[in-house]
């Protein structure tokens, strides 16, 4: 999937008027049974299936949460939820190019990771005023190692304003079918999902916004790879490790960083010249020697904790050159040229190759960061912005979006600590 992009200068760019807020629309049964039926040929492809307990959809606007593993995602919800009319918190970017369509299929856009009050009063609309179910992604974005990302600590404050039942999707296969870091190859995986009811609406008052946060904090508790181990999910495709260096960024024998390659089955350190075969189940093992971390996520989770310690001892930083793309409207990504990304202990600092700091951004901002692999098939990208305007980075420095997106998400929390301890 691609998006429209227009070159011009940054200064045409925030010259732009920008687009006026426009209030959900409810879909209606012509376009969600469009979307049904172009998620037909996927669902049999994965032979998907769901299992919904006694309490899973009640009969009135909820909100439904779902964890957010691949593309396929919108299409399983699709097949759960038609006809039930729903309206879809999406990412502004995705209405670029269509936005016309996307708004009558019932998408409410919003800029990932940035404070957005406007959302709020429009689920509020649409749940009340448009009699429909709103859908959600809390993570704000495809998970990177199979696992849960962080999800906002206000979650369990929505719940108790919007005031409706909560209803929980959980996929299986999802991840391992498409994961993010595969470059868009889709494997043979059976997906299936879970449909359940995580708060009632007669329990809205009786539970708190720190006991709902909770149940919220369970069912985002999941590892994909873990899945894959347990129930014996082969995945034997030739290419099931490509693009492993996207979050095995570091080498978890030499320390080498940058110079890890998923090619094949194979990931490779050229740095040591140490390999890993990434087995059918999603294991890996050394070709020669000890293998440090089989479980992928655990090598994840191991790269977090060495970011931490650069951030606690002050030898974190990146000063990479980036090409940059902004958006300030649902028009187009505008190609503005070069520049410089810093980004270290006080933040984000984003510069034009002529100089200009054109965006700082503190680490309290935000509790994630928008990342991802091959966005749009442009490249790996680390996003940052605001209300006025958001900024796509495509780092010339190899290995450095996941790094970034750890240390972002950690800076947070340290921020978070000082300010208990004061």
């Amino acid at each position: 999937m691609k998006i429209k992009t227009v070159n011009k200068t940054y200064d045409e760019v925030m010259a732009l008027p920008r687009p006026k807020h426009q209030r959900p629309v409810r879909p209606n049964i012509l376009f969600r049974t469009l979307i049904r039926l172009l998620s037909i040929g996927d669902m049999l492809s994965t032979r998907f299936t769901y299992r919904m307990d006694e309490d899973g959809m009640p009969d009135e606007p909820c909100l439904i949460l779902m964890n957010h593993s691949s593309f396929i995602d919108l299409k399983i919800a699709s097949r759960i939820l038609y006809p039930k009319p729903y309206g879809i918190v999406c990412t502004s970017d995705g209405m670029i190019g269509k936005s016309w369509l996307m708004r009558r299929i019932g998408c409410i856009p919003t800029q990932k990771y940035v404070t957005d009050l406007s959302l709020i009063r429009d689920m509020k609309y649409a749940l009340d005023e448009k009699k429909m179910s709103v859908l959600m992604y809390p993570e704000a974005g495809y998970s990177m190692d199979g696992c849960a990302t962080a999800l906002p600590d206000h979650l369990g404050g929505l719940v108790k304003l919007l005031k409706v039942p909560v209803v929980m999707i959980t996929t299986y296969g999802a991840f391992a079918r498409d994961p993010l870091y595969n470059g868009l190859q889709n494997r043979r995986v059976k997906v299936s999902a879970d449909v359940r009811c995580l708060v009632r609406r007669d329990q809205l008052d009786a539970l708190s916004a720190e006991e709902i946060q909770a149940r919220l904090h369970d069912a985002f508790t999941f590892d994909s790879f873990q899945w894959q181990s347990d129930n014996q999910i082969q995945i034997t495709e030739s290419f099931r490790a490509d693009g492993l260096e996207r979050i095995l960024y570091k080498c978890a024998s030499c320390g080498a960083e940058g110079y890890m390659e998923g090619k094949g089955e194979l990931l490779t350190c050229h740095a040591c010249g140490k390999q890993y075969r990434m087995d059918v189940l999603g294991r890996l093992q050394a070709l020669d020697g000890k293998t440090e971390y089989p479980h992928i996520p655990t090598w994840y989770r191991w790269e977090r904790a060495c970011v931490r310690q650069e951030l606690e001892n002050g030898t974190y930083g990146l000063d990479t050159a980036v090409d940059i793309g902004m958006t300030v409207d649902y028009k187009a990504l505008y190609l503005v040229g070069g520049g410089r990304l810093v980004h270290d202990a006080s933040g984000f600092v984003l510069t034009l190759d002529d100089g200009r700091v054109v965006y700082a951004q503190k680490p309290q901002a935000s509790y994630g960061l928008n990342s991802d692999y091959f966005w749009y098939e442009i490249g790996d990208m680390i996003g940052i912005g605001n209300r006025d305007a958001l900024f796509y980075c495509f780092p010339k420095q190899k290995g450095v979006v996941t790094k970034t997106r750890l240390a972002a998400e950690e800076l947070y929390k340290m921020t978070l600590l000082r300010k208990v301890r004061r």
